[in-house]
Parts: structure tokens; C-alpha cells; sequence
């Protein structure tokens, strides 16, 4: 390392000294070209939280352990997990000037309700947000390591900058791979068509009436393994087979996690501009793209979607930007129609932005009130994180936050998928159905169980040992 420790103890005394009774001290080292993925499970802390964001070849984020954190529900949950950030990232004392990719960041996960379900049926809380203790960022071939801990209780600035600098050497000292486990196979799956349809059925309806005027109705296929799933491998395999997503991880517990690759970008935010993704309209890779263009029903449900987009933005005073026409972007075996929609952000926070945002036409439906309600009357199971925010805040005002689609949560041998389909006009029920299946297959495939899967028999949802 091009730094040495007299200069880090040095920094972190002075940095000490300025400190209020609530503040944190916070270190940052640079390091080796090193791998976040392949290092997450060697980063300190013991108490159950991990974090991924995997962007590679752009930014890569690893994280662990929590040295501030907030859990709540209800209508106000942007409004003060902007507020947690906003008081935990000001609160934080730094000596070094650092690169935007190593800076503090302030990691989140909204649940895709305002209000907490069920905790043993996959309910979530409103919004989880987390000061890390440990950081490792990556943007390129720079690295850089960061320990955040309050002072007090035998915590001194010799001791953390000790604490850092012993953790950078055995990082750098670290193989950067692992040998792949052998693969779980799926024992039970439950059978998620019969439901579907009948939600789907009374969906169209509402739509043909003019009750809604587009609705996104998701199941949830439950797969009991027979061994549990680690997700360093899935991450691995993620980043192999969906390299144009995000790679994700999000573990509050030690035993239950989200993991995925979105495509769906919601919101990101950089020095002041605002890049937000319209992605609906979704076609199997045996589609060169050209069908998927000229579809009506396809192209209907994609407007739908760039329009409300640019139109929540329009009534907050932003002036939004987009290409004339959408593009077809492919996502490992799946292609979509993508429009980017820009605008300059001015004085607005970027989670005060999320909320107006969350949730998109492309995850819910129109109108939204009405959507959302019969969401909840026709899935049968909690969205939980499914189809919510997911991401970071960072000390200057950036952040990203993607769309939890193309994720799965896993609790011991028991991994839960979520999928969903757009229901418009001109919708055909079984045409809906397949591109749900086909999004299920691409997510076990995603995650090397597809293999499998054909050897399974799937049992009815009520009779399951592995249903909610």
C-alpha cells in the first residue's frame, strides 16, 4: 500500500478531536486491485448484515456489520430514512479527500408496501437502512477500504486505525477465488399456475372495464433444495450469466437473504442529474428484438410507463429528457424494451425522488392507488422486497437505487422467486402466463438449478412444505 500508518494514526487523531458526543469516525485506506465479491465474506463484524452491489465492470461495493441503523414502516419512510442518512453521513468524521467511489455511503432496502406484512410470510420492513461498519469499494483498478466505528467503550483512534490497517494487509494477502460447491438440487416447487390465472382472469376484467388501465400481477414460486444455497456462488454465477445487471445482495439476518441481478434501474443520481429506466415489454432471447418492437400491446404498456415516469418527475418541477424511441436491451435470456428518461435534479433529495417514483406502471400499475390495492387483494403471498428499491445514499449527495426484480430470497434450503407480467389491453391470459414461466426459468437458470428442476414434481400450494 502507497500509505503509511504513522500518516493514517496521525489523521485519525486529529479527525478524532473534532468529533461531537454522536459523531463517528471514519477511516479509509487504499488498497490492491482487489474483488469485493470474492472478499465480502472475509470483511469484519459479526452481526449478520451483508451487502453487495455488484456493477463490475463499474462500481462494486461490499459491506458488513452495522454502525448505524434504522428500521421502520409507514407512510413517512423516505422522508426519514433521507433524514437517517442526511444526520448519520453529516455526523461522520473523515480526514481524507477520497474518490466518489470510496466515499461513506449509507446502504438501503425499501420493502415494496409501506407497511410491514408478515414476518414468517415474507413480509419486510418499510425501509432498512445501515451506516456500515466495513467498506470495500471498487471502481476500475483503484480499491479502497473503509472502517466506521463511534468512539468510546476501549474504541480509540489508535485502535481503529490498527483495527483497518491489520484488516487491508489480510485482504491484500487473500486469494481472490473460490472452487464452485456442488450444486442443490430442487426437491418440491410449488405449482403457481392455477393461482395466477384466476388473479390474472379477474385483472383483465378490471383492465377491459377501464377499472385499471394496467396491472403487474407476480407469483411467487417457492423451491425447497436439499442443501442450502451460499450466496457467494450465486453471486459468482450472477455475475457470469447477467453481466448488464447489478448484482445484488442484501442479508439483515444471517440466515435469510435477498440475491439477484436487476436490470431496472429507478433512480441514479450524479452531480446533480437524475438517470431514471423505463423497462416494460418483455421478450424470450429467440427473439431477435424486431417483434418485440412492433408489438402494440408491448409498445402500449412500454409508454405507459415512460409517461407516467416523465410525468411524476414534470409535476416536481424537473424537466425530464428521452430519446424519441425505446430500444431493445438484453439481460442475459430476456430482452426488453428500455427508454432512459434525464433531468437535472435542483434542490430535491434524491429519496424524496425515489418516493414519487416508487412504484413505476413497470412493477405495479394505473392507476396507482387503485393498483396497488388490488395487488394486495389478488397476490396471495407478501412482495416483501420484491419489485422495491434497493441500494445507497452516498456523503455527497449520489446514490442508486435499482428495482428488486430478477431476485430471489433465500432462507436455509428454501429459495423463494418472484416474477410478473404487465396485464393491458389487447393482454392474452396465456401469453401472460408464459412470460411469467419464462421469467422463473431464466431466474433458475440464472442461479444454475434449471438443470434440475425438470426431475421435480410440483405439488399444490396448500399442501407444501416449503409454502408460506
Amino acid at each position: 500500500m502507497q500509505f503509511r500508518f504513522a500518516d493514517l494514526l496521525a489523521s485519525a487523531s486529529a479527525s478524532a478531536r473534532h468529533l461531537d458526543e454522536d459523531g463517528v469516525l471514519s477511516l479509509a485506506l487504499p488498497l490492491a486491485q482487489l474483488d469485493p465479491l470474492h472478499l465480502l465474506p472475509l470483511l469484519g463484524a459479526g452481526d449478520g448484515f451483508r451487502f453487495l452491489w455488484d456493477g463490475a465492470p463499474g462500481l462494486c461495493v461490499a459491506a458488513a456489520g452495522r454502525c448505524q441503523s434504522l428500521e421502520l414502516s409507514g407512510p413517512r419512510r423516505f422522508e426519514l430514512a433521507q433524514r437517517f442518512a442526511s444526520l448519520a453521513l453529516g455526523r461522520l468524521a473523515s480526514p481524507e479527500c477520497v474518490p466518489a467511489m470510496a466515499r461513506p455511503r449509507v446502504l438501503l432496502a425499501f420493502g415494496f408496501f409501506d407497511a410491514a406484512g408478515q414476518a414468517d410470510a415474507g413480509g419486510v420492513p418499510g425501509v432498512q437502512a445501515v451506516l456500515p461498519q466495513w467498506q470495500l469499494s471498487r471502481h476500475g483498478q483503484h480499491c479502497w477500504l473503509r472502517l466506521q466505528r463511534p468512539l468510546g467503550a476501549g474504541v480509540t483512534p489508535r485502535s481503529l486505525a490498527e483495527e483497518l490497517w491489520e484488516q487491508a494487509r489480510a485482504l491484500e494477502h487473500q486469494a481472490s477465488s473460490a472452487e464452485d460447491p456442488s450444486l442443490p438440487s430442487v426437491r418440491r416447487c410449488n405449482d403457481w399456475g392455477p393461482a395466477y390465472r384466476m388473479g390474472a382472469e379477474r385483472a383483465l376484467e378490471l383492465v377491459q372495464r377501464g377499472e385499471l388501465q394496467k396491472l403487474v400481477l407476480a407469483v411467487r414460486q417457492e423451491l425447497l433444495l436439499d442443501q442450502p444455497l451460499d450466496p457467494l456462488h450465486l453471486l459468482s454465477s450472477l455475475r457470469r450469466r447477467q453481466g448488464g445487471s447489478c448484482r445484488l445482495l442484501w442479508q439483515h439476518q444471517s440466515d435469510r437473504y435477498l440475491v439477484g441481478a436487476s436490470p431496472e434501474r429507478l433512480l441514479t443520481v450524479r452531480q446533480g442529474q437524475l438517470r431514471s429506466d423505463a423497462l416494460a415489454g418483455t421478450a424470450g432471447s429467440h427473439d431477435n428484438g424486431d417483434t418485440l418492437l412492433a408489438s402494440s400491446k408491448d409498445r402500449h404498456e412500454h409508454e405507459l410507463v415512460i409517461d407516467t415516469i416523465s410525468s411524476v418527475l414534470s409535476q416536481l418541477g424537473l424537466q425530464p429528457r428521452r430519446p424519441r424511441h425505446p430500444r431493445v436491451a438484453r439481460h442475459g435470456h430476456l430482452l426488453h424494451l428500455h427508454t432512459p428518461i434525464t433531468a437535472a435534479v435542483g434542490p430535491h433529495h434524491p429519496l424524496a425522488l425515489a418516493e414519487a417514483l416508487h412504484p413505476t406502471p413497470a412493477v405495479a400499475g394505473l392507476p396507482q392507488r387503485q393498483a396497488l390495492h388490488w395487488l394486495r387483494a389478488l397476490e396471495p403471498f407478501e412482495r416483501g422486497h420484491y419489485a422495491a428499491p434497493i441500494g445507497w445514499i452516498d456523503s455527497e449527495g449520489d446514490a442508486d437505487l435499482r428495482v428488486a426484480i430478477r431476485c430471489g430470497v433465500v432462507h436455509g434450503a428454501r429459495l423463494e422467486l418472484c416474477a410478473g407480467a404487465g396485464l393491458v389491453r389487447g393482454s392474452d391470459l396465456e401469453r401472460e402466463a408464459q412470460e411469467v414461466g419464462l421469467k422463473l426459468r431464466v431466474l433458475q437458470d440464472q442461479l444454475n438449478l434449471s438443470e434440475s428442476l425438470p426431475h421435480t414434481k410440483p405439488v399444490q400450494h396448500h399442501r407444501s412444505p416449503i409454502s408460506r
